[in-house]
Parts: C-alpha cells; structure tokens; sequence
C-alpha cells in the first residue's frame, strides 16, 4: 500500500539537483492496468514479488536500493543517506537509459 506522499527530505535532495518532486505522490500499482507499459523497474525490498506484469510489457528489472528513510540519526545522516542513494538511482538509470538508446540505434 503506497503512503501517498513522498518523503520530506527525498524533495529536499531532488531540489538540490533541480528536480521539483514536490507535487509528486506515491501511486498504487492499479492506477497503472489500464496503461500500455512497455518496461517495470522496481527498485527497493520485495517490489519485484508484488509487481505484476503488465499486458505487452517487454522489460522487467529489479534494482534493489537501500531505503534512505530508514536511515536513523541526525537529519545531516539523513541528508547523506538520501544523497547517495539518488545518486546510486541517477548513475544506474542513466546507464540503462544509454543503453536503450544504443539498442535503437
């Protein structure tokens, strides 16, 4: 069950980088069925066994991160945490993104 927010400090380090998420929620899988969805990431816990496939998805991965909000401590250990693991997000999404990109070339 999605919370339906996202996380205070995961908005604070996406505007560090320019990225405005402040108007994002999460979202239940079911808004998703009736969408024509060629590729699933899942990318924290046990996503990946509760994900369903979607009618003509093609692609399906499973890149577990660690969940900064579980990161105890001052909000600067926090911070950290939050900083890394977007960092960890953005490094691997851009490399599977070039490499789509070289398999349509």
């Amino acid at each position: 069950v999605p919370a339906g927010y996202v996380h205070p400090l995961a908005i604070r380090v996406m505007n560090e980088i320019d990225i405005d998420i402040s108007t994002h929620r999460s979202k239940h899988l079911d808004e998703f069925m009736d969408k024509d969805v060629e590729t699933v990431i899942t990318v924290c816990g046990n996503a990946d066994n509760g994900c369903p496939v979607f009618p003509g998805q093609t692609h399906k991965h499973h890149w577990p991160f660690d969940d900064p909000a579980t990161v105890e401590g001052v909000e600067a250990t926090k911070l950290q945490a939050f900083r890394r693991v977007r960092d960890e997000i953005s490094e691997k999404f851009n490399g599977y993104a070039l490499a789509r990109i070289s398999e349509c070339a």
